[in-house]
């Protein structure tokens, strides 16, 4: 049976402070984005699969000259995203056609360079359990909500969980959950399949050291414990 690998990377940088998108900055000589599709590659090794990239479609020239650059020659598809996340998954999910009722799409974000086998094949068990798999990590930083009168108040942090990717679904359900009218409360894939089916995800546990590239000290974060693998 065939798996699918969607991984998002439309970043524009400007969170980052970079005018190079933050999945093409180097990242131990090579793109981020590069060590991405390696790690999910090598880690789905053993089964049939199939990577789609998605990319601002006036950033594919630049991956494709990083490619030949670095003789990047990891299987992958380009799609070309859309103008949120929800309608950039979208778009990929229609190249990702098979009848199999079983068959599983993973997606992950193209800045998280660090993740780990363990953590893709928890997310591809989970998913094949439960129809949904999503991991969490727990929040150690004080919260606060803020109120409406322009107060706040401590929110007991023991009750949240940071989300991460890779999100992991059964492909048929999430498909048609992403065939429903776009909603700007969607922020990750499990949203748009909570949305449809209005059933809880299934959640695992996370992996602190799978940071999300967003700001130049996770850069410097990711080189040393990249370094330290």
């Amino acid at each position: 049976m065939k798996d699918f690998i969607i991984i998002v990377a439309g970043g524009s940088g400007t969170r980052f402070g970079s005018a190079t998108p933050k999945q093409f900055l180097p990242l131990n000589g090579r793109p981020v984005l590069m060590h991405t599709i390696e790690r999910i590659d090598r880690a789905c090794s053993g089964r049939p699969h199939f990577i789609r990239v998605v990319l601002p479609e006036d950033h594919i020239a630049t991956w494709e000259a990083l490619c030949k650059q670095h003789d990047f020659t990891v299987p992958h598809r380009v799609v070309t995203g859309g103008a949120t996340r929800f309608h950039s998954v979208k778009n990929a999910l229609s190249y990702c056609d098979y009848p199999h009722p079983d068959a599983l799409i993973l997606i992950h974000d193209g800045v998280r360079p660090l993740v780990s086998n363990n953590l893709i094949l928890l997310a591809r068990g989970t998913a094949a359990r439960y129809g949904s798999a999503v991991p969490v990590v727990p929040v150690t930083d004080s919260v606060r909500q803020l109120d409406a009168d322009g107060g706040s108040h401590i929110v007991d942090r023991s009750t949240l969980r940071a989300v991460q990717t890779p999100q992991c679904f059964n492909l048929e359900k999430l498909q048609k959950a992403y065939a429903q009218p776009y909603n700007p409360l969607f922020t990750d894939d499990a949203s748009v399949y909570e949305s449809m089916y209005h059933e809880p995800v299934a959640l695992f546990d996370g992996d602190p050291k799978n940071i999300k590239i967003t700001h130049p000290a996770d850069l410097a974060v990711a080189e040393m414990l990249m370094q330290n693998e």
